[in-house]
């Protein structure tokens, strides 16, 4: 069985698709990513990539996109707090977008001739390609935000480029993978629920972490942006953490990867500066964690059954913050709500604890991509 990966471009929406691809080809089946700019770093994982490239010039596509839907860029950015409440509303920036990656992603697919396509929700170019070759699309998700009615609402908008491109419809065989927690989305999953198993890259671990170096003597706090959030959004909120870290009896960990924390001026002696460390590696010395509310980096967490405090971050990750916060595992507040008390509360706070602790026992119980190879195999 030969199986195309089409992430959206970015390392966020890649990685976590790393497990599923490799629980395949540990199967015996063939595997070949498409992506584009940071999405091509899943190399990584030692799997095959294909650059797609955008068709036009990246800032070009989006300066058009942003002339075109400026408000709902500010949320896809973040902008003061800003952020998705449905995943529908993202639909007509990824329309755009497809309308540009359509060309390059169909003559992928036609090339390698796939059995079957996994993309992620919001990629329209996939839809078409799965419609054209008439295989199934299997819609892998990264978070909470519920999907099921996107892909009518992206051929809604997209019914001329479907037919430009031959494809007579949405894709006849549509399959949901959903890896967020039941109780996390009102109590069932849409579509086959599949454990999140974190894949960050490969690394080699520092001194400092186990299983080199014994865990941590008094609470450790990560901190990190995601890889698009700290770029976009700059080092405010890291420097709201930090100034009410210094008063608090635990280790902070800066795991921003390479960005210039200069900004941040001087630092508390409790406060590590990791540049980029692996949050699978990171959080299981880990008390709690602090971020931006991406997908990924939500559900690892809650894979290491540890509490969060989640800032709003643009994109999904105001949907993530307040699924961690209605659950109960953690707290979803704008950066300027943090304080001392805050962040003694998620290190503290049994209550807390134990729902970040149900949650984890919970994923540990949802079927394991090796599991869902036989549903693939199946269509």
């Amino acid at each position: 069985m030969r199986v195309l990966f089409l992430p959206i471009p970015g390392i966020g929406h890649s990685f976590p698709t790393v497990p599923l691809a490799w629980a395949l080809r540990a199967a015996g089946h063939e595997v070949l990513f498409g992506t584009a700019y940071a999405g091509v770093a899943v190399e990584r994982a030692g799997l095959p990539v294909v650059d797609i490239g955008l068709g036009a010039d990246q800032p070009e596509v989006f300066a058009e996109l942003e002339r075109r839907y400026p408000e709902l860029n500010a949320k896809m950015r973040g902008d003061n707090g800003a952020g998705l409440t449905d995943m529908l509303e993202a639909v007509p920036v990824f329309a755009g977008i497809t309308e540009q990656i359509t060309l390059p992603v169909t003559d992928l697919a036609e090339a390698w001739r796939p059995d079957v396509i996994v993309h992620g929700a919001l990629h329209g170019a996939a839809l078409i390609a799965a419609a054209k070759l008439g295989v199934p699309s299997v819609d892998l998700g990264d978070g909470f935000g519920r999907t099921g009615e996107v892909p009518e609402a992206m051929y809604d908008r997209l019914s001329p480029v479907f037919a430009e491109h031959g494809a007579p419809g949405l894709p006849e065989v549509r399959i949901k993978i959903d890896v967020a927690p039941p109780s996390m989305v009102g109590g069932s999953s849409e579509g086959w629920p599949m454990r999140y198993v974190p894949f960050n890259g490969g690394a080699v671990v520092p001194d400092w972490l186990p299983p080199n170096a014994a865990g941590p003597e008094r609470p450790r706090i990560g901190v990190t942006l995601g890889s698009v959030s700290v770029h976009l959004g700059g080092l405010g909120p890291v420097a709201a953490v930090l100034d009410a870290a210094g008063d608090l009896d635990a280790e902070f960990v800066l795991a921003l990867g390479e960005v210039d924390t200069e900004s941040l001026g001087p630092i508390p002696p409790n406060v590590r500066i990791a540049g980029w460390v692996p949050l699978s590696s990171l959080l299981p010395t880990c008390t709690a964690l602090v971020h931006h509310g991406g997908g990924g980096t939500t559900l690892t967490a809650l894979h290491n059954g540890i509490t969060q405090i989640v800032l709003p971050g643009g994109g999904d990750g105001n949907i993530n913050g307040e699924a961690v916060d209605k659950r109960g595992a953690g707290l979803f507040v704008s950066p300027e709500a943090v304080d001392t008390a805050m962040l003694e509360r998620v290190v503290t706070d049994e209550k807390m604890r134990s729902a970040a602790e149900e949650v984890r026992a919970e994923i540990a119980t949802m079927p394991t991509p090796a599991d869902i190879v036989a549903r693939l195999e199946s269509l």
